[in-house]
């Protein structure tokens, strides 16, 4: 897994995660900074599906270890068409937790492309992070 931009990813993808920054961007255009999480989270969800994107909130990932199923937990802010996961923040600074949980997200749910995106900033375009998943099926 990687966060750098050297990997290609398939058009459609590209095309999907290009939509969703945008539409991300205009939310913080919208709202600015220093709201809740949720808050940008509820209204991005509603302009992905207003875009006519398909879109979940709050999924729950779980671990498979072995036979068991542990449910830890883990929930994606945003999973759009099923293949574009989306983790907000709202913090001052991203930390390697941040980085390791969206990673984590990619990898339990073979998830191709995620994208991180910290709405604790005034230019949002600097704040977003890009992660693709190099050992996806998807």
């Amino acid at each position: 897994m990687t966060n750098e931009e050297f990997i290609e990813i398939s058009e459609d993808l590209q095309a999907i995660s290009y939509k969703v920054i945008g539409l991300a961007i205009e939310v913080h255009r919208q709202l600015g900074p220093g709201l809740l999480e949720s808050t940008y989270q509820e209204c991005l969800f509603y302009d992905i599906k207003k875009a006519g994107l398909q879109v979940e909130k709050e999924i729950t990932l779980p671990i498979i270890y072995k036979e068991i199923k542990l449910n830890q937990g883990y929930r994606i802010d945003l999973l759009v068409e099923n293949k574009l996961v989306i983790e907000l923040k709202t913090v001052e600074n991203y930390t390697s937790v941040h980085f390791a949980q969206i990673l984590t997200y990619l990898k339990l749910g073979n998830y191709p492309l995620g994208l991180l995106i910290n709405y604790d900033s005034k230019i949002l375009k600097n704040n977003i992070k890009r992660f693709i998943n190099t050992t996806s099926d998807s």
